[in-house]
């Protein structure tokens, strides 16, 4: 879904330590991440790759913190090459690359995919691409978080498993798809990535089949798990008027006991600047509290 920012908050130093692979923070200490949402004009729809160095400069000014990764997508209707460039900025600035490896043909949503289908992916299609992919990002070396499949469980991404079968075939192609990604770079040697599975909170459609605990493509494919749980998202919606503790409270404990033992992610939280029924200072206040106080 859109995005403002998030993640967690705490120590980059542990973060690149020694280690080929994002290792989880210390006790008691969060990561700070920055989940840049772009900047719209009259001929620029804004993505969630448009992030810059002076945007991240002018964050962590504006929180008073560092940031230990930086959270965007990586579009294949752009490029289906490693994003070599973003990453390589991102680490000059001490920060770790978080990218959605985005296989789609645009940024709307509610449609089924055509060109980089699930299907199309099981099949194989776009192996050569994922695997030169791979290979650029064993070359980059250094630790990269990565998804592929976000929010799975929300019916705005073509991968959601109503515009892939439905309740008989939509989580089963899904978990297909990831594992076959996952297979593919991890056969390159691209030991570097650490493998986010990230949902929503809540199932859309709010359907048995369509819970997100049927998209689990099983503990040895992914290192982290991740959460959405976003406030309004629109002036006028009475949608998402849930507190930001209810949401958790809701996917926290689901979350975990599909996947238990793996460290959490808050990937992506934030509410509209003018819904008319919540106040964005408040509801943004009371989602910091709510995280601190836990």
């Amino acid at each position: 879904m859109k995005v403002f920012f998030a993640a967690f908050l705490g120590c980059v130093s542990v973060l690149l330590a020694q280690s080929p692979r994002v290792q989880p923070p210390p006790a008691e200490k969060l990561y700070h991440g920055c989940y840049w949402g772009g900047i719209g004009t009259d001929t620029h729809d804004p993505t969630e790759h448009d992030v810059t160095p002076q945007d991240v400069t002018r964050y962590e000014n504006a929180v008073g913190t560092k940031t230990a990764w930086i959270y965007f997508s990586d579009n294949w209707f752009e490029s289906r090459k490693f994003p070599v460039e973003m990453c390589g900025w991102i680490r000059d600035l001490g920060k770790v690359p978080y990218l959605r490896l985005m296989l789609r043909s645009d940024v709307d949503q509610k449609h089924a995919e055509k060109k980089f289908s699930i299907a199309k992916i099981i099949a194989g299609e776009f192996d050569v691409d994922l695997r030169a992919w791979a290979r650029d990002a064993k070359e980059f070396g250094s630790p990269i978080l990565i998804e592929w499949g976000t929010e799975p469980n929300g019916d705005w991404f073509s991968w959601n498993g109503k515009w892939n079968g439905g309740a008989s075939e939509g989580p089963k192609r899904y978990i297909a798809a990831y594992r076959h990604i996952v297979d593919l770079m991890r056969a390159e040697g691209a030991d570097n990535l650490a493998w986010v599975w990230h949902v929503n909170w809540y199932d859309e459609p709010e359907q048995r089949w369509n819970a997100f605990e049927n998209y689990f493509p099983g503990e040895d494919y992914c290192d982290w798990v991740a959460l959405s749980a976003y406030g309004p998202l629109t002036p006028r919606t009475g949608e998402g008027l849930e507190t930001f503790r209810f949401k958790i409270d809701e996917a926290y404990p689901r979350l975990t006991k599909v996947a238990p033992g793996k460290p959490v992610i808050v990937a992506e939280f934030g509410c509209d600047l003018h819904n008319r029924h919540v106040g964005v200072v408040k509801w943004a206040r009371s989602a910091l509290e709510d995280l601190f106080s836990n």
